[in-house]
């Protein structure tokens, strides 16, 4: 079993910054575990997006929406993801899912964290 932890989730207003982290742990022992890891979204009455992955082999895509203002980024040694976001926009509010692909294609979900935009 894996178990992922998201945290950094919160209220912030337009144009501000957060940084979300995702912990993975469990029978997870290192990032060759891993086939990818991302970070989903769900906003109110739309179905659940891509924000963004890292592949094992480094690899990184973005959804259109966030390129240039979200930034992955993996911790190795901890098989930890970030997401740091910049230049937040009200549209970005949504419950923010971590997601781990194992390696063999069996996939995990964090709880999902808050993160409002709003003045």
């Amino acid at each position: 079993q894996v178990q992922l932890v998201e945290s950094g989730g919160g209220l912030v207003q337009p144009g501000g910054s957060l940084r979300l982290s995702c912990a993975a742990s469990g029978t997870i022992f290192s990032m060759f575990d891993i086939n990818v890891m991302g970070w989903y979204r769900q906003a109110p009455g739309k179905q659940r997006e891509l924000v963004a992955s890292i592949m094992r082999s480094g690899v990184i895509n973005y959804v259109d929406s966030v390129k240039g203002r979200f930034t992955i980024s993996r911790d190795n040694r901890k098989t930890t993801v970030y997401l740091q976001m910049n230049s937040l926009k009200p549209e970005d509010t949504a419950v923010y899912y971590c997601n781990l692909q194992k390696r063999g294609g069996v996939d995990y979900w964090g709880k999902g964290a808050l993160v409002t935009v709003s003045s």
